[in-house]
C-alpha cells in the first residue's frame, strides 16, 4: 500500500472548520495557536466564528493552510505516514509544510502575502473564472483562442475528467463560456472568486511572491512532493522557490498530478483539510484511469474516526 496525503485548495473553507478537532486534540490547538501568534489576526477566531473575511483570499489562504497542517499533525500523531504529498494550488504550500520543506510559521505568513498579491494583481471585477463541465480540453482551448480579440482567456485548472476551469479577462471568459456550450459542454459555471488565478494575468503576483520566497530558508524534503506545475515529483529543494513562483500564474495540473501518483503505485489517498472536493476529483481520475483506490478525508471528529477505522489505526 502506498499512501498520498492531499491538501485542500481555496474554496474549501467554511465557518467552524477545525473547531471540534481544536477542542479535542492538543496538537491541533498548538498549530492554531502558532498561527495566531505570527499573524496580525486570530486564525482560530476567524475559522470558528462567523467572520466574512474567511472568504477573502488573503485571509482564506492562511486559514486553510493552518487547518490542513493541523490535521496533518494530528494524523502523524496517530501513526499515519505518506509516501507522497500534493495539494491543489494553495494546498501545495500545505504539502511542502508537511514534507518539511518549509516550517509552518514561515509558510502561514507567506500564504497571507500570496493571497494579498493575488488579489492585487487584477483590479476587482476585471477578471473571471469559469468551470467547464464535460468537454475535451482541446475544444475548450479552441474556445479560448476564439475570444482572443476580446481579451485573454486560458485554461487555469485541469481538476478531473470532465472538469476544467478557464480564466482571464472577464468579457473574454464570459464569451468563452457561451462558446463551450455551443461546442458541447454540459455546463459552464462562473465561479465566485476575486481574480483570474493561475493565468498570466497574475504575473505581478508571481514577481512579488518571488521576492518573499527568497527570504525563506528551505529545509529537507522528507516526503516527495508532486507539484501542480509539472505534475511531477519535485527533484530538488533548490527548485521549490522557482516552482512556487511559476505555480501562481500557471495552470493547475491536478488531474495529471493524481495520475502520476497512481502510476507510482499510490492506492490510498487521504484528504487533509476542509471538504471533500479533492476526494471527488481523485475518485473520477482513478475511475478514468481504471484504478481501484481507497479515499479518505479528515476535517472533523466524525471523518477522523471513519478514516482511522478504515486505515486500521488504533485511537491514541
Amino acid at each position: 500500500m502506498k499512501t498520498a496525503f492531499i491538501f485542500s485548495g481555496q474554496g474549501a473553507q467554511y465557518a467552524g472548520m477545525g473547531k471540534d478537532l481544536y477542542e479535542n486534540f492538543e496538537c491541533v490547538k498548538e498549530i492554531f495557536d502558532k498561527a495566531d501568534s505570527v499573524l496580525d489576526f486570530k486564525v482560530s477566531e476567524m475559522c470558528f466564528g462567523e467572520d466574512e473575511r474567511l472568504n477573502e483570499t488573503e485571509f482564506t489562504q492562511p486559514a486553510l493552510l493552518t487547518m490542513s497542517y493541523a490535521v496533518y499533525k494530528l494524523m502523524s500523531e496517530k501513526g499515519l505516514k505518506a509516501d507522497y504529498v500534493a495539494g491543489l494550488s494553495l494546498g501545495e504550500y500545505s504539502a511542502h509544510t508537511a514534507s518539511g520543506t518549509m516550517n509552518f510559521e514561515d509558510s502561514v505568513v507567506l500564504v497571507r502575502k500570496r493571497g494579498k498579491f493575488m488579489t492585487e494583481a487584477v483590479e476587482k471585477g476585471k477578471g473571471a473564472m469559469c468551470a467547464v463541465l464535460n468537454l475535451d480540453a482541446d475544444k475548450i482551448q479552441e474556445a479560448c483562442d476564439e475570444v482572443s480579440e476580446i481579451g485573454r482567456c486560458m485554461i487555469a485548472n485541469y481538476n478531473a475528467p470532465g472538469q476544467i476551469v478557464i480564466a482571464g479577462d472577464k468579457e473574454a471568459v464570459e464569451k468563452a463560456s457561451e462558446i463551450v456550450i455551443e461546442k458541447g459542454a454540459k455546463r459552464a459555471v462562473m465561479l465566485n472568486v476575486s481574480g483570474p488565478f493561475h493565468t498570466s494575468l497574475l504575473e505581478s503576483a508571481a514577481e512579488k511572491l518571488s521576492v518573499e520566497l527568497e527570504k525563506i530558508s528551505l529545509g529537507e524534503m522528507k516526503t516527495p512532493v508532486v507539484t501542480n506545475l509539472t505534475a511531477e515529483v519535485v527533484e530538488k529543494v533548490e527548485d521549490v522557490k522557482e516552482i512556487l513562483t511559476k505555480q501562481v500564474m500557471s495552470p493547475v495540473k491536478w488531474e495529471q498530478s493524481v495520475k502520476k501518483m497512481l502510476e507510482m503505485g499510490v492506492d490510498t489517498f487521504v484528504e487533509m483539510g476542509p471538504g471533500k472536493t479533492l476526494s471527488s476529483f481523485v475518485k473520477k481520475i482513478a475511475k478514468d484511469a481504471g484504478k481501484d483506490v481507497s479515499i479518505y478525508n479528515v476535517e472533523d471528529m466524525k471523518s477522523l474516526e471513519k478514516t482511522l477505522g478504515g486505515l486500521g489505526l488504533n485511537e491514541k
